[in-house]
């Protein structure tokens, strides 16, 4: 079963950027589409992004549309943001998952460690 390992979160500043990853350990991602989604304490999880499996369309919700993008490479799916705000303060995954043109529809049960990102001054 494809595992997949995220990185690149961190404590940064309100309006900084970060860049996430989601990298596949064993086989490599260039065969489904991939969705990002983030946890906030105290909240459900949520999809926030999905890019389709050539990486020529992706999906971005409303709360980070304009912000945030999404891109692929053969092995590895980025989560590029920008402008953050404290509400974007959460623990962030990526899962494979099905996009959709208002939502994302995350495909598996097995989800990775995640990796945090902190908004705050």
């Amino acid at each position: 079963q494809l595992q997949l390992v995220e990185s690149g979160g961190g404590l940064v500043h309100p309006g900084g950027s970060l860049r996430l990853s989601c990298a596949a350990s064993g086989p490599t991602l260039d065969a489904t589409a991939i969705g990002w989604f983030r946890q906030a304490p105290g909240n459900q999880r949520r999809g926030i992004g999905c890019i389709n499996l050539k990486g020529d369309w992706t999906y971005l919700a409303d709360s980070v549309l304009g912000r945030f993008t999404i891109s692929r490479d053969k092995n590895t799916v980025y989560l590029e943001m920008n402008s953050l705000k404290s509400e974007d303060t959460a623990m962030y995954y990526c899962l494979i998952a099905e996009c959709f043109s208002d939502y994302v529809l995350p495909l598996s049960d097995s989800w990775g460690q995640g990796t945090q990102v902190t908004v705050s001054s």
